[in-house]
This record gives structure tokens, C-alpha cells and sequence, in this order.
């Protein structure tokens, strides 16, 4: 039997968006170029590592590599006044908003590690977030043909809670989720989620209606995620 793989858990606690970006994609070259090392060098070979990252940022909207910038709602003074920044990104998916109250994890894996199916890592990280709802009563789905995490999104008042993008590159992982816990929501309102109109945006703490500590969240989601990923975190 393989051994399970070791996942490093760093909080970065508030962070920076270009900051977290700049040391995830250290973290996911040098992934990449230890995989081409031992690939060309089976004789001394180096340990793979993989990586989860959790953290909040301040305000700041992200656009995804074929996202469509009408999608932001508002101009460059405007975002000025709000204290929010905007960032295009590598990522897949549109646009979205972080920011403080939101927990960001983004695990830096290498699928060959695990499976090499970007389907079903999409899915683990889907469900990783559904059982941690789940033990906070709260019930949470997929939506058909729409990544992320959904209350009711059959329903008459579909809700997204949780949104996700990624990168890959030789079956290495970046980027991740963003679960709302108690963000301000009323920076959703200047931009389309995702793209995806006529659907609302809520958090655990509006859901639950009473407060929702991150770090509680944070011990369940990484709970839940080494489980389904069958490693070990340190």
C-alpha cells in the first residue's frame, strides 16, 4: 500500500491577494520543477510536496483567465472609495470577490500523487465544503453545469456560498475555494459572480444567522479534506 501523502497546512492569516499569489506560484514551480527533476534524475530522486494554504484577504475582486470584465460594475474611483483592488488572474472561472470574513484555501497538490482526473479533484473540493457545511446544519449542494457550492440551487432562491478556480500545470494544482463564513456581501453587489446572473450570493453567518468563527470553519474543512484526499497534514 502506497503511504499517504504529507500535506503542509500553513494559515496565512490576512494576506495580500498579490502577495498569496506571488507564494503560491513559487511553491507550485517548484512542485512542477522537482517532478521534471526526478523524471530526468530516477536515481536521486527528491520527496514530492504538496501544500494548503488557508487565508483572508482584503477587499479585492479577481477575474479569471476567460472571464469578462463587464462583470465588474464599477469604476477605478469607486474602488478606490470601497478600499477594494481588482486583479486579472490565471485562474479558470470569471470574477469574484475576497475579502475579509471569506476563508481562501488553496491547495498546491500534485494530482499525480493522488489521480490525474481534474473532474473529480473539482468535485472532492465541492464535497469537502459540503460536509463541512453539513456539520454546521447547514445543507449545501452542486448545481448542474456551475462549479462551486449552492444552497437551494434548484429551488426558488438559489444561493451560492462557496466559488472555485483553479490552475493546472503537469497535473499540479493552484489557486482553490472561497467560503463565505461572514464576508461584507455588500461587496457582491458591484459585480455579476462567476457571470452567472439571477442568482444570489449568501454566508454561513447570514444562513445560520448568528456569528461563525473562521478558525472553527478552518479545523473542519481541513478535517474534511484529509479525509477525502486520504493524507496527512502537519
Amino acid at each position: 500500500m502506497r503511504p499517504k501523502p504529507n500535506v503542509k497546512l500553513r494559515n496565512l492569516g490576512l494576506s495580500a491577494y498579490d502577495a498569496t499569489t506571488r507564494l503560491q506560484q513559487e511553491l507550485f514551480q517548484q512542485t512542477i520543477d522537482r517532478k521534471i527533476h526526478n523524471r530526468r534524475h530516477p536515481e536521486a530522486q527528491q520527496p514530492t510536496e504538496h501544500h494548503l494554504l488557508f487565508v483572508e484577504h482584503p477587499h479585492v475582486y479577481t477575474l479569471g483567465k476567460s472571464g469578462d470584465e463587464q462583470n465588474l460594475l464599477i469604476d477605478e474611483k469607486t474602488r478606490k472609495e470601497k478600499e477594494v483592488v481588482f486583479h486579472q488572474t490565471n485562474r479558470g472561472g470569471d470574477i469574484t470577490y475576497h475579502g475579509p470574513g471569506q476563508l481562501v484555501a488553496y491547495p498546491i497538490l500534485d494530482l499525480d500523487c493522488f489521480f490525474t482526473d481534474i473532474h473529480k479533484y473539482l468535485r472532492l473540493l465541492e464535497e469537502c465544503i459540503i460536509r463541512t457545511l453539513k456539520d454546521y446544519t447547514i445543507v449545501a449542494s452542486r448545481s448542474a453545469g456551475e462549479t462551486g457550492v449552492w444552497i437551494d440551487p434548484d429551488g426558488a432562491n438559489p444561493r451560492k456560498i462557496c466559488a472555485l478556480g483553479i490552475r493546472t500545470s503537469r497535473w499540479v494544482t493552484m489557486h482553490g475555494f472561497a467560503l463565505n463564513v461572514h464576508p461584507d456581501l455588500s461587496y457582491f453587489d458591484y459585480i455579476i459572480p462567476c457571470g452567472i446572473r439571477g442568482k444570489a450570493v449568501t454566508s454561513m453567518q447570514k444562513e445560520l444567522g448568528k456569528a461563525v468563527h473562521i478558525a472553527d470553519v478552518q479545523k473542519r474543512i481541513a478535517h474534511h479534506f484529509s479525509q477525502l484526499f486520504d493524507v496527512n497534514l502537519s
